[in-house]
């Protein structure tokens, strides 16, 4: 048993994620859902600052909740429910996901209408910069506002649904906290407060209603699904969870702020909804090694 905690220390696997994977392993009595909420905490509380966790288990309804109506900023988390307002709006027949749109990168504060723009060097995608006064399909836009996280993308797209209407949509879905008021790097608005925010339980519901097809219909929620499985981000829910397990996710960070949120499929057709917020970091490795190691546990208690 030495032995085994030494090779798993020096792998660099968490000693409290390899103590819960072992005291199943050796017949002990599984925790009880309380006790396993209080590991969570524990592990969580290694780390300076607040944290809210959203688990649903999709086939029992099984959930595991904590500090799940805090609010946090959103970071990229919003681009989520941008990307299901732009199905919405492909449904109503206002576009189409293949119609091109200009690539510009000047936009207006939501404060008084000034022009801002991004810098490529501050955003996750660069080569959408380069492309600036042509056209791409929307659908390419959207997938780099996934999978890449890409700031730029995002304010176009933003500019093409409108941020009042994508709130709209989260409210007659259910999602009543969930604010999208603007677009990245709005200076003038951050400095207002008037910033992007959700809770871990708004992004639970809504990556249910994705799981589930309620989210514009079964063919727009099974495209969205198979544009977060190319998530190229993928160091806190799906880092510590088996090759086999696929994970349909957003996830966002800025400064003292790290999340990760999305869908977990499991390869007997059993899947789950996972929600990781963290604000008030002071390191993001040590948060995302904790996040990731919260992930694996949730897996190991629920699934094995």
């Amino acid at each position: 048993m030495g032995f085994q905690i030494g090779m798993a220390i020096r792998r660099g696997i968490s000693f409290s994620f390899f103590l819960l994977i072992s005291l199943f392993s050796f017949g002990q009595s599984k925790p009880t859902l309380e006790q396993f909420r209080q590991q969570i905490e524990t592990q969580l509380a290694k780390q300076p600052g607040r944290y809210a966790v959203a688990f649903k288990d999709l086939t029992t309804g099984q959930e595991l909740l904590i500090h799940e109506r805090e609010e946090f900023h959103a970071a990229s988390t919003m681009k989520t429910p941008v990307m299901i307002e732009v199905y919405k709006q492909a449904a109503q027949k206002r576009f189409s996901l293949s119609d091109s749109i200009l690539i510009k990168n000047e936009f207006k504060s939501i404060v008084d209408g000034s022009p801002y723009s991004l810098k490529a060097t501050d955003d996750s995608d660069t080569l959408i910069y380069t492309k600036v006064g042509t056209k791409l399909p929307l659908s390419a836009v959207l997938y780099d506002m996934i999978i890449l996280s890409s700031n730029l993308a995002t304010n176009l797209i933003i500019d093409l649904v409108d941020a009042k209407k994508v709130m709209q949509t989260m409210r007659d879905m259910g999602i009543r906290d969930m604010q999208v008021r603007r677009g990245v790097e709005d200076t003038k608005a951050f400095q207002k407060g008037l910033n992007n925010t959700t809770t871990a339980y708004d992004l639970m519901l809504l990556f249910e209603k994705i799981a589930t097809g309620k989210a514009v219909s079964p063919e727009a929620s099974q495209d969205m699904i198979r544009i977060l499985l190319d998530q190229r981000f993928n160091s806190v829910i799906p880092a510590k969870l088996p090759k086999t397990v696929k994970v349909a996710h957003k996830t966002g960070s800025i400064a003292s702020v790290r999340h990760d949120s999305g869908i977990v499929f499991l390869p007997d057709g059993r899947k789950y909804v996972l929600v990781l917020l963290s604000k008030e970091i002071k390191s993001d490795a040590a948060v995302v090694e904790s996040l990731a190691t919260v992930s694996g546990m949730i897996y190991q208690y629920f699934y094995q």
